[in-house]
């Protein structure tokens, strides 16, 4: 979110939170990326703002209630007040429990306890039936930003090539793979694992999509799937090169906020080009 767009989200949020009998006299922004994530004290609750135009807050609301009541390993919403989108000033806010960290809190999130709260969550998932796009769709809207040099005028011929190409030709072999889809997370990367007292939690699930496991797995680190039975190797691989390529081309867009993230999209770009032996 823009700097200048933050006073007024949280100002949005506040005033959201207090309507519904809750105390937030502070907000600490814990996250600041395509949407804001605030913790409102005293009350101490969760708030995710984003522009009215966001439309993923109503499906996330709905798809995080049905995946707790199934037993999935999911952040819940706030259970003090109604479970719905809320609309103030031009933002959509809802509002969920604010998890304490564990003390001490881990440097990293233990891959094997990372495996099982993945495996949980495609468990659940499997027993949802929820309309989602399908994972070719995101690699469809990387290749439209590859395409338009408007919108990714930084990137070099050379570079728009090699992310055009590796996301055309892993999405269609993936897809010839014939592997097994379901519903997936869509982006389960520790950013979006939380680390509580009750063990780990997804979160953002506003990216949901259909796939095999081993696209979701592609966003973990790599000791994770080495602790997920079943799974195809060689799938996976595929997967981690094309979420490689589509990460990186989000890091070109000349709208990308994420800190150092041209950097970022100039050493994985080497990364693909290693891993493609074109180094």
């Amino acid at each position: 979110m823009r700097a200048s767009e933050v006073p007024r989200a949280v100002a949005a949020a506040r005033s959201i939170a207090s309507s519904l009998g809750l105390t937030a006299d502070d907000a600490i922004v814990l996250q600041d990326s395509n949407r804001l994530t605030l913790r409102l004290l005293p009350c101490d609750v969760l708030a995710r703002v984003a522009p009215v135009a966001h439309q993923a807050a109503r499906f996330e609301v709905d798809l995080a209630q049905r995946l707790v009541e199934a037993g999935c390993p999911v952040a819940a919403l706030d259970p003090r007040v109604e479970p719905r989108v809320h609309e103030r000033d031009g933002y959509v806010v809802t509002l969920w429990t604010y998890y304490e960290p564990p003390t001490p809190q881990p440097r990293t999130l233990p891959p094997a306890d990372y495996a099982d709260a993945l495996a949980r969550l495609h468990t659940g998932m499997r027993t949802l039936d929820v309309p989602t796009p399908r994972f070719t769709d995101r690699v469809d809207q990387a290749l439209h930003l590859v395409a338009n040099r408007d919108r990714t005028p930084a990137l070099a011929d050379a570079d728009r090539e090699l992310l055009g190409d590796t996301l055309r030709d892993l999405s269609r072999a993936i897809g010839e793979r014939g592997a097994p889809e379901q519903l997936l997370h869509g982006e389960p990367h520790p950013g979006n694992v939380l680390s509580t007292k009750n063990g780990l939690l997804f979160i953002d699930l506003e990216t949901c999509c259909r796939g095999p496991v081993e696209f979701d797995l592609a966003h973990a680190p790599e000791e994770v799937g080495e602790h997920s039975p079943g799974i195809d190797r060689d799938l996976l691989r595929e997967c981690r090169i094309l979420v490689l390529a589509m990460i990186t081309t989000w890091r070109w867009d000349r709208d990308d906020q994420l800190p150092n993230g041209r950097q970022l999209g100039t050493e994985w770009l080497g990364q693909i080009r290693a891993a493609l032996g074109r180094g």
